[in-house]
């Protein structure tokens, strides 16, 4: 990563900036009253004082062009870092049909129509972001997109990526009909005649969206450069790409991050982990070490590899070690999907470690949770043990047998906290399906804790928001946090702790979120924490997380993000 400063040189030693009148967090020591100086975009002095007027230390320091930051009764954090993220993906949907934020059927119907009147030389009707939650079995129909834009295919993706619903026309002129098989990797959700009724799931998703106008290298790159922007005002200064490449539905993003990287415009700080083709072997490796070696660029680097290895649970797609139930609660035949056997995910996972890339797992279900441990220890038996720190993003079902494994093998746990709450597609679509002993497994962050896994915490947006402090709400209290409208519409007082046993502390919650997140992205030596000598990549929160009750963390908002001690966020313009 590049580590150098920012072009500019402090005059006789002064600091660029210091953050004076507040709490700092100081990892392992909390919240404490203490000041921060920062020259050339590096941290080089933290005096654990906060009144500037008494700061002996720092007088040497501070000088006519240093700019003084009054955290006053706010708190000076690191830099958030999201473990697992799409921004080119929710950047680019930012301008198209956005169903995101809208909660009910007519809701998304007015905006799919609003969208096709303002968009009359679009050729598809293409965006997403709809809730499972708000159709019977989580699957929309045709029949009501067709009442709205009949005379124009439309492809709208779920908030969670895995399923698309779509009008009679896109079928039509995707040749998907009665007579079209299942994809290994996916289903048709059809009627009682057989008819495709207007839901793909998985796999299944490509047999339309193959037809959508690819989406430009312009549209990409402006895309990111919005993502980032809107990552840098929730005080977020590096991520993971979780899926660098042609990810089904979606167009490469490789050249994209390179040319930003490139040209000074990524400003974050960026690992990517580039697509793992499922229908594809080890052939792959060596297209990926190419890669991996002609995109290093910037502050970009494409150091690890996404392996998708089951779906998720609303749809019965995700990996369960027993069959999921019925509507009566009574086993069904289907377990969920393995989209690579775990066999040849031995084989690939052993072949990516000697090749020194890290792995990054969606592992979702308890089956695909084991076979992604399994996979790594094969690789660590064949290979030894290393230090690339392979990481399972997502563990919703947990097996208890497999929580010991996470530290035993030095993988990180990838939490999405925003996810562990009761809302309407864990109540209805969820639990119900997954019966009571394995639902109690979902979501274990404190039983990952004290097991003694390295925690780290990523959003998975556009699936979901990726404000960090809304995550670190939910990870503490197991309750959505006021705003967020996929639950009760933003209201979420109504509901109970979602297994609050599995709660974390506010501490080891912001940790996930900022070493945590930074030893994943191997940065941790030089990001993650405040200290002497650490690059000044830090937020300024409106208030002292640790001074506000623990019900109110999701309202902070944050006043200022820095990235290399350049100020790219600032909520006062």
């Amino acid at each position: 990563m590049d580590q150098a400063g920012p072009d500019r040189h402090s005059r006789d030693g002064c600091a660029d900036t210091v953050f004076t009148g507040g709490n700092v967090y100081l990892s392992g020591d909390g919240a404490v009253p203490a000041s921060v100086a920062v020259r050339d975009g590096r941290i080089v002095a933290v005096s654990r004082r906060s009144d500037l007027d008494d700061l002996d230390d720092l007088d040497d320091i501070v000088g006519p062009t240093t700019e003084v930051v009054d955290v006053g009764d706010g708190l000076l954090v690191p830099g958030f870092q999201d473990a697992h993220v799409h921004p080119v993906i929710a950047g680019v949907a930012m301008g198209q049909c956005e169903l995101h934020g809208l909660d009910d059927l007519p809701a998304y119907l007015a905006e799919v129509a609003d969208f096709a009147r303002r968009r009359p030389e679009s050729a598809w009707i293409n965006g997403g972001g709809w809730s499972m939650d708000q159709f019977a079995g989580g699957a929309p129909t045709k029949d009501v997109l067709d009442a709205v834009v009949p005379d124009r295919p439309v492809f709208l993706v779920n908030r969670d990526g895995h399923g698309a619903w779509v009008n009679s026309l896109a079928l039509e002129l995707a040749g998907v009909d009665k007579g079209t098989a299942d994809p290994i990797d996916g289903r048709i959700e059809r009627g009682p005649d057989g008819e495709p009724s207007g839901t793909l799931h998985e796999g299944a998703m490509t047999l339309v969206g193959r037809l959508l106008p690819a989406t430009t290298h312009a549209e990409s790159y402006l895309g990111l450069l919005a993502a980032q922007d809107y990552l840098f005002s929730l005080g977020v200064t590096g991520w993971q790409d979780a899926a660098v490449g042609a990810m089904p539905g979606t167009t490469d993003n490789f050249d994209v991050y390179v040319s930003a990287a490139s040209e000074g415009k990524l400003k974050a700080r960026v690992v990517g982990a580039q697509w793992w083709e499922r229908s594809r072997g080890l052939e792959q490796v060596a297209e990926l070490i190419h890669r991996r070696g002609i995109g290093s660029a910037g502050r970009f680097r494409p150091t690890s590899v996404k392996i998708m290895q089951d779906g998720v649970a609303e749809n019965f797609t995700a990996a369960m070690l027993s069959p999921y139930l019925d509507a009566c609660g009574h086993a069904t035949s289907n377990s969920g999907l393995s989209f690579v056997d775990p066999a040849e995910l031995a084989e690939y996972v052993t072949a990516l470690d000697a090749a020194g890339f890290q792995v990054h797992f969606h592992a979702l279900g308890d089956r695909a949770v084991r076979e992604a441990l399994d996979a790594i220890e094969a690789a660590r038996a064949t290979n030894g043990m290393n230090d690339l720190r392979h990481h399972l993003a997502h563990l919703q079902v947990v097996h208890p047998d497999d929580i010991p494994r996470f530290a035993r093998l030095a993988v990180g746990a990838n939490i999405q906290p925003l996810w562990a709450t009761h809302e309407p597609q864990m109540d209805e679509l969820t639990i119900p399906f997954l019966g009571p002993e394995r639902a109690a497994w979902q979501y274990p962050f404190g039983d990952l804790a004290r097991a003694g896994a390295r925690l780290v915490a990523g959003s998975d947006w556009s699936v979901s928001s990726p404000n960090p402090l809304w995550g670190i709400h939910v990870a503490v209290n197991r309750t959505a946090p006021a705003g967020d409208v996929g639950v009760d519409g933003g209201s979420s007082d109504r509901k109970p702790a979602f297994l609050p046993d599995q709660a974390l502390d506010l501490a080891t919650a912001l940790d996930a979120y900022t070493s945590g997140s930074a030893w994943v992205n191997h940065l941790d030596d030089v990001t993650g924490v405040i200290e002497p000598g650490r690059l000044a990549d830090l937020v300024v929160l409106d208030r002292d997380l640790f001074a506000i009750a623990a019900e109110e963390i999701g309202t902070a908002v944050v006043r200022r993000t820095y990235v290399n001690g350049e100020l790219v966020y600032n909520h006062e313009d």
